[in-house]
């Protein structure tokens, strides 16, 4: 089953008190991809550089950053593919960023 793991902060300033070894991924991204569940992923910019896309009667309606003003703001994903939750569970749990931010584990749709 496939996973999708929204890497967030807690808060607007990304992870206050975590030094940069401590959030390396890349173990986590390396030990995932030898165990073949890791299938994507990515950093993401930050909430001011998105942008909102709506239609309303048939307009396209812009807006520049996010969609609500928030504490929480996602620094990234990663899409999984597990035997169940109780792994993607394990997978999140082992991501840097559960440690001082929050892993927010999403499955898709199955037909």
């Amino acid at each position: 089953m496939k996973y999708l793991l929204l890497i967030c902060s807690e808060t607007a300033d990304g992870f206050p008190g975590a030094t940069p070894e401590e959030l390396d991924a890349e173990p986590w991204v390396e030990e995932m991809t030898r165990r073949r569940v890791r299938l994507d992923g990515n950093r993401t910019r930050p909430a001011e550089d998105a942008t909102t896309v709506r239609v309303r009667n048939g307009a396209q309606l812009l807006t520049d950053g996010p969609y609500a003003e928030t504490k929480e703001q996602m620094a990234g994903f990663d899409i999984i593919d597990c035997a169940d939750l109780d792994e993607a569970i394990e997978i999140a749990a082992k991501h840097p960023v559960a440690k001082f931010g929050m892993v927010e584990v999403r499955p898709f749709w199955t037909d």
